[in-house]
């Protein structure tokens, strides 16, 4: 069964409030402790990313389904590589560790990446 629990668009200006519904919505589905945190924070990353590197507004959807929550996340920017290895950047780099924290805090990760606009996947099991 898909459960519907968040879709919308957000901004800069909705960012910290999609940030806290996503929370809610994943401890009430069953995700708890170290798993929520590391989940909230991936979204974090992807839904900053959307917002600083995608056109500075995108669209969520946050569902449940077998088992598992799932979050998509997208933007209509120019785009990124999706070829490209989502590895850790060098310790002495200040940014580009957005892809790589959210794919590290994540069981499953997906990125679809077209010149229109770029839309990540990410998904946890619940409990």
């Amino acid at each position: 069964m898909n459960e519907n629990l968040l879709a919308g668009d957000f901004d800069l200006s909705t960012l910290v409030d999609v940030r806290h519904q996503v929370e809610q919505r994943a401890q009430a589905s069953g995700v708890a402790d170290l798993a929520l945190y590391r989940f909230v924070v991936a979204v974090n990353e992807i839904l900053t990313n959307a917002v600083r590197h995608g056109g500075g507004s995108g669209t969520l959807r946050l569902w449940r389904d077998d088992g598992r929550l799932h979050c998509r996340i997208s933007d209509r920017g120019a785009g990124l590589n999706p070829y490209r290895p989502v590895r850790r950047p060098p310790e002495r780099d200040t940014s580009g560790r957005g892809l790589w924290l959210a794919r590290q805090n994540v069981d499953r990760f997906s990125i679809d990446a077209r010149p229109s606009g770029t839309t990540v996947t990410l998904s946890v099991p619940t409990q």
